[in-house]
């Protein structure tokens, strides 16, 4: 009983020794931190230039659907008045209307006959044709090419190169300015300057190489309203009509050379063609003596443009008196000029065919071809020097003009149709033509 009762002994729990562990960093492996660096750079970088041009390419977009811009209407002209009547020219009657006396009584008209002051006609004759003058100058411009040159100091200066210019149009967009091409050709920037001496850019929209002419652009947002209210469209009137012969004219521009200058005169001629491949133009010439350099127009005393100023036609023994190339014709070359489309090129030179040549040489009605281009499209297709085209494209063609409008209602590249009559033996003979067009550069 006792050993039952007796206590059990304790026993000792093992003892453990416990591990220490010690946490080490890892060491920084600089090659793999510096290579991740530059991606992260690279990708910042990438993301940014992805954003941007996002930007870029979207702004556009937004603000033409948000802020949509006017589209650019399409240029027509007015048909031109193709006489001038007698009463439109009437100035000095009309000043000699606004002079005349007060209603005498039969006791003074028997004392003193009826006078006219000479003197103070013709101060109003002049006073008027100066508020007209004043009223055309607010469509025209002065146009300046600068380009950048350098002396032989290395020091840099700028070369300006000017000429007059005129607004035509407006398309809702853009101001149109019709100016010589020579002075803003390979400039780095043009410079229109209106009639209250305010300043805005331009760029060349289309330009014409056979009259030599340009239509400038300028956007409707860089001229202040200011200068909108001050400055006009020209009007383009007829330069076709019998009487211009002898009719009074004044040259505008820059026909002194200087610019703003204004000459007074009389047009001493009006028919006198220029021969021009696939197209024709008139020159009149003045008695107004200018500058060899003169630029600008010739007006009518209706204020209506009835020419260009253009002194390189001019013969030698005439080089300083004004001359202009005539608007009834250069109408289809500026409108088109000013809807940005291309010339259509043939290559033939021409003019109608006279009603005597067709009565007595049987000559059929048509446009007559004088000469051809080298390499041009019509030698290519096999036309000659004395055919007549009757036909181009399915359209009637009667005379040269309408050979000129046929045309510029083609489409350069396109291949047309050219129906004419050639001489064989005795008899005019009808023969057909395939002629790929080129473009006028």
């Amino acid at each position: 009983m006792e050993e039952r009762q007796r206590e059990p002994e304790k026993q000792e729990l093992p003892k453990f020794d416990f591990m220490r562990e010690q946490i080490k960093e890892r060491p920084i492996n600089k090659r793999k931190l510096l290579r991740r660096t530059a991606m992260t750079a690279s990708m910042a970088v990438l993301f940014g230039m992805v954003a941007c041009l996002t930007v870029l390419v979207l702004e556009p977009v937004f603000n033409n659907w948000l802020y949509p811009e006017k589209a650019a209407e399409n240029i027509n002209f007015p048909p031109e008045t193709q006489e001038m009547l007698p009463e439109d020219m009437a100035l000095v009657d009309e000043e000699l209307e606004e002079s005349e006396p007060e209603e005498e009584t039969p006791e003074e008209t028997e004392a003193a006959p009826e006078r006219i002051d000479e003197m103070e006609l013709y101060r109003k004759t002049y006073g008027r044709l100066q508020k007209l003058a004043a009223d055309v100058s607010r469509s025209l411009v002065t146009v300046t090419g600068v380009t950048s040159d350098k002396d032989w100091f290395d020091n840099t200066y700028e070369n300006k190169g000017q000429t007059a210019g005129v607004i035509i149009a407006n398309n809702g967009r853009e101001y149109l300015v019709l100016a010589s091409a020579e002075p803003v050709k390979a400039v780095e920037a043009i410079n229109v300057t209106f009639c209250d001496n305010s300043q805005a850019q331009a760029q060349i929209k289309m330009t014409d190489t056979i009259t030599g002419l340009a239509v400038l652009a300028i956007d409707n947002k860089e001229i202040a309203d200011t200068t909108r209210e001050q400055i006009a469209t020209a009007k383009l009137g007829g330069s076709n009509y019998a009487s211009l012969t002898g009719s009074p004219v004044i040259a505008m521009g820059s026909p002194g050379g200087i610019s703003g200058s204004m000459i007074y005169g009389v047009a001493t001629s009006s028919g006198n063609e220029l021969n021009t491949v696939d197209s024709r133009y008139k020159l009149i010439t003045t008695d107004i003596y200018g500058s060899r350099a003169g630029t600008g127009v010739l007006i009518n005393l209706q204020g209506e443009i009835i020419g260009v100023i253009d002194q390189k036609y001019n013969a030698p023994d005439m080089e300083n008196m004004i001359s202009a190339v005539g608007i009834s014709e250069l109408r289809m070359t500026i409108e088109r000029l000013s809807n940005g489309k291309s010339q259509a090129y043939m290559g033939i030179y021409g003019t109608d065919v006279t009603e005597e040549a067709n009565e007595k040489l049987q000559v059929p009605f048509g446009a007559y071809v004088t000469g051809i281009e080298l390499d041009s499209p019509a030698m290519q297709a096999g036309i000659q020097s004395g055919d007549v085209i009757v036909s181009l494209n399915g359209r009637t063609v009667g005379n040269y003009d309408e050979y000129i409008r046929a045309l510029q209602d083609s489409t350069p590249g396109s291949t047309v149709n050219v129906t004419l009559m050639r001489k064989n033996q005795e008899e005019y003979k009808a023969m057909s033509f395939l002629a790929p067009l080129g473009e006028l550069d």
